[in-house]
């Protein structure tokens, strides 16, 4: 099953290390950031777990709650945090899925056949509070995870989800936003961007970042 942008998260219950876990009713009103990992006891997913761990103030602060999965069972998977916490210096404090009959991996199209018949690619889902897929990045199992991205990608959606823009290339947050191109009405322009915009051609003008 393909997903894409704008498509409802498909839901599911799966086991977790924080029991049974209906996906929609745990989303409730927030954010998500679901990400899967290739399997349990991997060196790559032992320190994306950890930043997880030390991220929670920021996640929590944008109204996200995380959840990570693999393809391996609720017991190896706690037995791999108490690993995490230690070589990592964190308190693992996110549901971690168990998907030992890769329900979820098969659903969210996580296992890529010429890339490993049995283990899933690292797939996060951003998902907004009204369980709509919001964005996708892929990683082959090889490729540790971007997490100034991953804060960086929520940061751009919730912002343009409420202002009249769009985020420029490399754009990290406090930087000029980019109108769209879209809202011409001069009258318009001055009432939703006080801070002023700059014209550098018709379709391309750069305002301040409205919320800060």
């Amino acid at each position: 099953m393909a997903l894409h942008i704008g498509d409802v998260a498909p839901d599911f219950t799966q086991e977790s290390t924080i029991g049974p876990l209906n996906f929609h009713e745990w989303i409730g009103d927030s954010w998500v950031v679901l990400y899967s990992h290739p399997a349990d006891y991997t060196p790559v997913c032992t320190t994306e777990l950890g930043l997880t761990a030390k991220l929670a103030d920021e996640f929590k602060k944008r109204n996200v709650k995380v959840a990570a999965l693999s393809v391996d069972d609720t017991e190896s998977h706690k037995g791999w945090i108490n690993d995490i916490n230690e070589t990592q210096g964190c308190q693992v404090n996110f549901p971690i899925i168990a998907d030992a009959d890769r329900k979820v991996s098969e659903l969210y199209d996580m296992i890529h056949p010429g890339a490993s018949e049995t283990v899933t690619v690292r797939s996060v889902y951003f998902i907004d509070p009204n369980k709509k897929i919001r964005a996708v990045i892929t990683y082959p199992p090889s490729t540790g995870r971007n997490f100034d991205e991953i804060l960086r990608v929520i940061d751009s959606l919730q912002l343009t989800d409420d202002y009249s823009v769009a985020t420029p290339v490399n754009w990290k947050d406090g930087d000029e936003c980019v109108i769209i191109p879209s809202l011409k009405d001069p009258e318009v322009l001055k009432e939703k961007f006080p801070k002023g915009y700059k014209e550098i051609k018709p379709y391309l003008r750069m305002t301040p970042q409205p919320n800060k």
